[in-house]
């Protein structure tokens, strides 16, 4: 099985590493194609104003200057042009990727990518809290529970135009309750604002800042399997087509 990594934390982020660890467990033809520097929160977007550079690392890993979808077409379309990958993973982000995360997230659109290229892709992301923080995720945790989670969805297959989102939760590896198949949820819309600020001049400058504030997990959903410590699997279609209200627009405008 050859599988293709990507992330958008960057070539030099440490959950890349981890998901380069994981692989390894899967198969022995593993290619890594990730940004040259950090992506987040650059969803799916493709650079078409600026050239992509191409820069290999080491044998089999390579960075590119632009976004998690770059790295992707970059290694699908010209890097295994010969034969293109079986599996694409995507991660293992900083963070979890729940609820309105998934429109943001470069980790959540290397695998979109993928999926649009007609192959099989997952996307991969640890959680921290409070007390972990951002530098010291419980990283242990996804190394130890997604090699066996990923044997078992790559087993069990997903239909097209359908990604896998994994979050793992933000405890130690022998506290994960469980895996939770989920559906996204949702957070209060006013957990994110802006933070002004004066640069040295007196000249305001801004900063998009999110508030830690209380809300409460749907049931069944992404945020209240993490919440409960569990791995949380949700699947997640490309087509965003809402078809009850296409049905009531064409009744509507008959």
């Amino acid at each position: 099985m050859r599988i293709l990594i990507t992330n958008d934390d960057g070539i030099h982020a440490p959950g890349l590493e981890v998901l380069e660890r994981i692989a390894a467990q899967l198969s022995d033809d593993v290619y890594t194609v990730a940004p040259e520097s950090d992506q987040s929160g650059v969803a799916h977007s493709l650079s078409l104003s600026d050239p992509l550079r191409l820069r290999e690392i080491s044998p089999r890993r390579f960075a590119v200057r632009g976004t998690p979808t770059d790295c992707v077409i970059m290694g699908v379309r010209n890097i295994l042009r010969d034969r293109k990958p079986d599996l694409i993973l995507s991660g293992v982000n900083r963070g979890q990727n729940v609820a309105e995360d998934v429109t943001y997230s470069g980790t959540i659109a290397g695998a979109m990518e993928g999926t649009i290229l007609g192959i099989p892709s997952i996307a991969l992301s640890q959680a921290y809290g409070p007390v972990t923080g951002r530098v010291a995720p419980h990283w242990e945790t996804a190394a130890t529970h997604a090699p066996a989670l990923l044997k078992k969805l790559i087993a069990q297959g997903t239909p097209p135009g359908v990604l896998l989102n994994v979050n793992f939760p933000d405890c130690p590896p022998d506290e994960v309750a469980g895996v939770g198949v989920s559906c996204q949820g949702v957070r209060s819309a006013e957990l994110i604002g802006i933070d002004p600020r004066l640069d040295g001049r007196g000249i305001p400058y801004y900063w998009i800042a999110f508030r830690r504030g209380a809300y409460t997990p749907g049931p069944g959903t992404d945020l209240e399997a993490l919440a409960a410590k569990k791995i949380s699997v949700t699947p997640l279609r490309l087509d965003l087509t809402d078809e009850p209200t296409m049905t009531a627009l064409a009744a509507a405008l008959e």
